[in-house]
This record gives C-alpha cells, structure tokens and sequence, in this order.
C-alpha cells in the first residue's frame, strides 16, 4: 500500500468514525481520502484557477510565504452561480496540495441541525477531534449563505439564521486553527454573505469564478466529451461546432451545458435499447437539445438551480 493508500484510508476511516457518533455531520458532510481533478480538467477559469491552486503551496511550500515576509490566507472564498465549478476548483486544490478533502453541504447541515435539536456542543466538539487526527486535509464549506440555497428551496427566513450563522463561524474558527488544514468556502449569493465570514482569520481571500463566455464553455465541453469518449471506449461524437451550439443561448452554466451534453448521450443510449440505428453525436444533436431546454426552462420556476459542474 502506497502513501497515497495509506492517507486515503485514514482519512476515510477517521472520518467514518467520527460521523457514526454524529447524524447530523453523517448526513451533511463527505470525504475523499486522495481526489484525483487536475487542473486541465476544468475548462478555462484561468484566473481562478492560478489563484486557487496556488494556495496549495501553503501546504506544500509553506516557506514562499515567509520569503516574502508574508503568510498564507486563512482560507479562501470562491464566490459565484451554481454550476460555474466553484466545486471543481476545491477539489482540484486538495489534488494539488495533496490532501483529503471534506465536503460540507452547508445547507443540509442547517436542516440537519435545525430538525435534530440540540447537540451543537457534541458537534463542535467531534469536529475539532477529528480534524485535529485527519491527515492533511482541504476543507470546503459548500454554500455557506445556506438560506438562500436552491438545494433546500431558497430563502428560507424559517430558520433560525443567527445562531446557525454563529455556529457555522464556530466551525470555520475551528478548522483555521490546524496548520494541517486548508479552508475553502463557497456561496452563490455573495451580495447578502454575511461579514463575519469574509474578516481575517477566516475566508479572506475572496476569489471570483465567473466562466467566460462561450470559450470557457466550450473548453468544458470538448473536456467531458473526451471523458465521455474514454468511459465507452469508443469514439461517440462526429465533428461538433461548439461555437454554434453554445450561440444558441447564454443563460445555462457550465454545469447547465455539460448535463445537456449528457441528456444527447442518454438519448442515443435509449434509441440503442430500442435497437433503432444510432450515429455519433452531431451538432444538429445538440442543437436540438438546447432548444428543448430553453422550452423546458420557461415551464419551470424562474430561479431553476443550475446544473453542478461535474
């Protein structure tokens, strides 16, 4: 078994042991011993991509900071709409760094805690237990302006959104503290994020994910075609031209596009069920899709939560 092995396995071990004591946090949180995105794995993002995976030299070269008579962030905010890759780019840091990496569904923890009752005071503490056993690891509050979330439908003044807010400042102040762990947050509403969370010593640096439009787009596309491609082992698309496809309309995310990308794909799987003719992916294909899409779309609520950049 190889250091990476070896770290994944504890990471996976400690964390399951810790969660098992805490519902709330089990059902709320995951861990990835060792993830394996590399940069070239996202489609453009080139600013926030030098900024984001810089940070991994405070884990892995901490002495630059020092050379320059500086120190790393306390931890980094990725701010942007859902689906721009906000996401990929943590997990992406925790490869570059070389660290576990715990996703913590903000959201789903407020519901979790607000359901539960109680119990805070156990939380914190098997918080700072495990994180102070975990090997290196990355740290990344999903969604921290949790009351506005598509994922639990969006501004919801039912919560008790003050002593959820300190709580959750509670758990940043906590995992700051270990010089083993990297801090990463993310929010889709900056515009109404609370203060608190952006001073120092906890997400301080603020940095901006916003795809260019359409080269970013295309770049994710041609991306997780190809990955498309390597997981059927055969080649699935003709000659596509991205540019007219992504013309047809600038609403979707990132992660809209690559789940249309995947709703084409799904579609000539159903027709092979059926044993109709299937030919590879055309760019009348996509087309097609996105005009489905953009019918679709006006039938359902306005604040559609866009699709994760996978």
């Amino acid at each position: 078994m190889d250091d990476i092995q070896i770290r994944q396995e504890k990471a996976q071990n400690l964390w399951n042991s810790a969660t098992r004591k805490i519902p709330a946090l089990a059902k709320a949180s995951e861990v990835i011993g060792a993830p394996a995105i590399d940069g070239a794995a996202i489609g453009g993002l080139v600013e926030a991509q030098d900024e984001v995976l810089t940070y991994a030299c405070a884990m892995t070269n901490p002495e630059v900071y020092e050379n320059w008579g500086t120190f790393p962030p306390s931890g980094l905010l990725l701010i942007g709409q859902p689906g721009s890759g906000k996401t990929l780019l943590a997990k992406a840091l925790a490869t570059r760094a070389q660290t576990a990496f715990v996703h913590l569904a903000v959201p789903r923890l407020a519901l979790e805690i607000v359901h539960q009752g109680g119990k805070v005071g156990d939380l914190l503490e098997a918080w700072s237990q495990v994180l102070s056993e975990m090997p290196p690891t990355t740290v990344y509050f999903h969604e921290l302006e949790f009351f506005q979330a598509e994922e639990i439908g969006g501004r919801r003044n039912d919560l008790p959104i003050g002593p959820i807010m300190d709580f959750l400042g509670e758990l940043t102040d906590r995992a700051v503290a270990p010089e083993h762990i990297l801090l990463v947050g993310s929010t889709s509403h900056p515009d109404t994020l609370r203060p608190a969370f952006v001073q120092p010593s906890r997400f301080e640096r603020v940095v901006e994910v916003t795809p260019t439009y359409p080269d970013d787009i295309i770049a994710a596309l041609q991306i997780h075609a190809a990955l498309a491609e390597k997981r059927a082992g055969k080649s699935l698309f003709g000659d596509i031209d991205w540019s007219d496809v992504v013309s047809r309309f600038r609403e979707p995310s990132t992660g809209d596009w690559i789940h249309l990308m995947h709703s084409v794909l799904r579609r000539k799987a159903r027709c092979e069920a059926a044993a109709e003719e299937v030919a590879a992916v055309d760019t009348e294909d996509l087309v097609r899709e996105v005009d489905l899409y953009r019918r679709t779309r006006k039938r359902l609520p306005q604040r559609l939560p866009a699709g994760t950049y996978l």
